[in-house]
């Protein structure tokens, strides 16, 4: 099947709305306990991206999956790591689009000069626990009932990968926009939304 990797956009906000939607309102993967429609889509893609990637897997059946990052706290001595978050359409599940999103996104994340990116699981989820170990992710500890959703309380995991070497004077992380001004840049991220 044919899969392109590519970043979002606003015509992608209905599509990413749909697959967000069954972790609100169906488990407790999402703590939001209103799913978003487009338009909020639509708002949250662009506000990601004046800073950091939000990338879509599409197929001939549409957008199936989609990955992106996000500060990992406010505080200035953070600013090189980065959340990230992936969500995959339930018809697309175990074909491994999660994993060549956040590959595609950890690279982007590198030139953009962050080093560590982080991730919060709601307990119990095996398959996304999998898939964050496999990628390189190592278990930080768990927040424990956390989150009330459904009637109960949930505890999350959090996970942390670095994804570049940690420097004395590291330079100042790169806005997504600015970094696809330079055209080396722009054909390093064209290179790696193509790659195999």
């Amino acid at each position: 099947m044919t899969r392109i990797f590519r970043f979002a956009n606003d015509d992608d906000a209905a599509a990413i709305a749909s697959i967000y939607a069954p972790s609100v309102t169906g488990r407790a993967t999402s703590f939001e306990l209103t799913a978003p429609d487009g338009a909020e889509m639509r708002r949250r893609v662009r506000a990601v991206m004046q800073q950091y990637p939000w990338l879509v897997c599409e197929t001939p059946d549409g957008v199936v999956g989609y990955a992106y990052a996000t500060a990992h706290r406010d505080r200035a001595a953070y600013r090189w790591s980065a959340d990230a978050s992936t969500y995959i359409s339930e018809k697309a599940h175990r074909q491994g689009i999660a994993r060549e999103l956040y590959r595609r996104l950890f690279e982007i994340l590198v030139l953009q000069g962050f080093r560590n990116v982080y991730a919060a699981i709601t307990l119990p989820n095996t398959a996304s626990l999998e898939l964050h170990k496999s990628m390189g992710f190592r278990e930080v500890g768990i927040y424990h009932d956390v989150g009330y959703k459904f009637g109960k309380w949930h505890d999350t995991i959090w996970l942390e990968r670095s994804i570049a070497e940690h420097v004395a004077e590291p330079p100042e992380p790169i806005p997504l926009p600015v970094l696809l001004e330079n055209e080396w840049a722009r054909q390093n991220v064209d290179d790696i939304l193509r790659s195999d």
